[in-house]
């Protein structure tokens, strides 16, 4: 083998990186042509000037889903640089390898092409707004609209988390810190599918959810690809067989989340499946359909015919070869996702000529009729955020208890019915009737958080999550690196974990927050939107199994609380919860009343009325679950004790003394002063 100086190696490396060069070009030019037939086959690249409407003009009509599309692919090579450099390459004794760390300052020029992409997007999107070149919004308008319209603080937002990956990834060298700036980086992808056609389509909950899951999914696939395209170009490269390997399951997973998420989308902005073979925005979609499932079938042959068989002297150029011709395809398909979004959306066949029902505009559904138990069974909601969330959990924890069962090893029963009791109230309060009644009455929506705080997490604690995965995942196979076990157990132990798990964080979270949701104008600003419903469930889950977890959690944590301290934090909360219910009985005014008083409910008496049902409700409900975990903290007490006796007998029949803690205290000093006297 040449060694790193010779003319070969230097030939080698000089002919990898013009490979490279134009494989990028040549995705970019399948991308933009892409996205330019399906512009003028949508018909927005050409020109349609309504008289008495001022015209942006040529530049902006086609600069504005170039910047889209750019943003697009910047964004995805952002994220797969990032994957590449922390979990496909093997990490060497814990910490980044050098071509880990090249991929990592690659993704820093490549997340400040995202940011440039987003600043000429933000300025086109105004341009396009007012109907003004882009040179005549380059004043106080481009800051005022990138401060106060929800599209321009997308934009805005994109901006500042790119620039901050940007700078954080010259300077990152951290395993962990590169696990943060992906996450970041993920986050800035989501902002512009908040506010595009998603937003304002009728079934928000499966399209809003569905562009974020899209985008972050193709971008993973995407990008990931690409950077695994160019590590077996390069000459030189390291463990390419087993980033291969690790990305070929990370692929299947990202194909099956755009299939989903795809298919939400479209149920979401098409109103009859017709539209897809007879608008322009559904033949678009279509198209990129099909270039999905060409992509998805050369991901099977590459699992079929080349993964297994791929080592780091052979195989490689076949798995280029097919692996090009996949990110082309791609690429291609994210040119038709910038068309999609500057193409138009089919029409509601809503007659519009009827009065317009501010209930519809408002909820994305029409007022339901009084609550009673065939509503509540039959109106049911289908958020596609909590219908994911409970099939991952659901499908992770099965899974893990299978592996644990095939091994021979068991798991308690019990802990599987709290867990999948847990899923099955997410299921209630999320997706059926109730959900449907929890945006429009106060003691529905009550009810709703009640169970999500207070029940749920109580469930899922007992479920013991991370002791199952702790024992059904295995570990690294090579020694210094770190696989999913490593990195939960380097979470469990982090800085982090640490102090969210100290009471002085948990129970202020817990509790304070509600306190600061309900009685501030938070509460009604999150009314008003899905984001701000999806917000409120998820913070309700979080920091209810925080406060469990540190109460009555069976699984290893960061720290140990002892049990009387336990207690008392949670005769604390009952007061608090209870006292929270009281207030919100005694209230004059009514909560959410921006929101609420749009709603104008023919079939409820008073908001009042409503209100004081659902103080009673959080009261109730609030003490309810809190005894129950009071008794299983007394029981687990008194079970702790009788295992601390039973070390204890069994250590004195050892020969140690009744102390068990005081023996290895002493234990421990011996080490030391035999360390001392050795090292003299």
């Amino acid at each position: 083998m040449a060694s790193p100086g010779t003319p070969d190696t230097k030939r080698n490396g000089r002919r990898a990186r013009e490979d490279a060069v134009l494989v990028a070009a040549a995705a970019a030019v399948a991308s933009l042509i892409a996205l330019a037939t399906a512009l003028v086959l949508g018909g927005a690249g050409v020109a349609q000037v309504i008289p008495g409407l001022p015209d942006a003009g040529m530049v902006t009509r086609w600069g504005l889903p170039i910047a889209k599309n750019t943003m697009g692919l910047a964004g995805a090579l952002t994220v797969g640089l990032l994957v590449m450099a922390v979990f496909l390459l093997p990490l060497r004794k814990g910490e980044l390898g050098e071509q880990a760390q090249s991929y990592l300052r690659a993704s820093s020029w490549a997340a400040l092409t995202w940011a440039v992409a987003a600043c000429a997007t933000l300025v086109f999107q105004l341009s396009d707004i007012l109907g003004l070149p882009p040179m005549a919004v380059l004043d106080d308008q481009i800051t005022s609209y990138a401060g106060s319209v929800p599209q321009g603080i997308a934009l805005m937002t994109v901006i500042l988390i790119t620039t901050g990956v940007a700078l954080i990834g010259r300077t990152a060298a951290t395993p962990a810190g590169v696990i943060g700036l992906l996450g970041l980086a993920l986050v800035g992808l989501v902002p512009p599918a908040l506010t595009g056609h998603a937003a304002s389509a009728p079934s928000h909950e499966l399209a809003v959810t569905g562009v974020a899951l899209h985008l972050i999914t193709i971008s993973l696939w995407v990008g990931g690809l690409a950077a695994l395209a160019f590590h077996a170009l390069r000459a030189n490269s390291e463990h390419l067989s087993v980033a291969v390997s690790r990305f070929s399951r990370l692929a299947l997973w990202a194909w099956i989340g755009v299939g989903v998420s795809g298919l939400a989308s479209a149920a979401g902005r098409l109103y009859t499946p017709t539209e897809l073979f007879t608008t322009s925005y559904g033949l678009i979609m279509l198209a990129k359909i099909m270039l999905f499932a060409v992509a998805g079938f050369i991901g099977w042959l590459h699992r079929r015919h080349i993964v297994a068989n791929l080592t780091e002297t052979s195989g490689r150029a076949g798995f280029t070869r097919l692996a090009v011709v996949e990110v082309l395809l791609l690429s291609a398909t994210m040119g038709l996702a910038a068309a999609l979004s500057r193409t138009a959306p089919p029409q509601s066949p809503i007659d519009f000529d009827a009065a317009v029902d501010p209930v519809r505009e408002l909820l994305g559904f029409s007022m339901p009729p009084p609550m009673s138990a065939t509503t509540l069974l039959t109106l049911w909601r289908l958020d596609l955020f909590f219908i994911l969330l409970v099939v991952v959990l659901g499908g992770l924890y099965a899974a893990g208890v299978v592996r644990l069962v095939r091994r021979g090893d068991g798991w308690p029963v019990g802990r599987v019915i709290a867990w999948f009791l847990g899923l099955l109230t997410i299921v209630i309060t999320q997706l059926s009737g109730l959900a449907t009644y929890s945006m429009v009455l106060f003691s529905t929506h009550m009810i709703q958080h009640m169970t999500l705080s207070m029940l749920t997490p109580i469930l899922l604690v007992l479920g013991a999550p991370v002791t199952l995965a702790l024992r059904a995942l295995k570990p690294a196979r090579q020694r210094g690196d770190k696989g999913p076990r490593e990195w939960l157990t380097a979470f469990l132990n982090s800085r982090f974990s640490h102090f969210v798990t100290h009471p002085g964080f948990a129970v202020p979270m817990f509790v304070g927050s509600t306190y600061v949701l309900y009685f501030s104008p938070l509460f009604s600003y999150l009314m008003l939107n899905h984001l701000g419903h999806l917000v409120m469930g998820v913070h309700f889950l979080l920091t209810g199994f925080l406060f469990y977890w540190v109460i009555i959690g069976v699984d290893p944590a960061p720290r140990k609380v002892p049990h009387l301290l336990r207690i008392v934090l949670l005769l604390l909360v009952m007061g608090f919860h209870a006292f929270f219910g009281i207030a919100i009985m005694m209230q004059t005014e009514p909560l959410a009343a921006d929101y609420y008083s749009r709603l104008q409910v023919p079939w409820l008496t008073s908001l009042a009325d409503d209100q004081y049902a659902g103080g009673g409700v959080a009261w109730a409900l609030g003490e309810i679950p809190t005894l129950l975990v009071l008794l299983v903290l007394v029981v687990q007490w008194i079970r702790d004790d009788e295992r601390m006796e039973r070390r204890r007998e069994r250590h004195s029949r050892r020969g140690g003394s009744d102390d068990a803690d005081m023996d290895e205290y002493n234990a421990y000093l011996a080490s030391l002063e035999r360390r001392a006297k050795k090292n003299s």
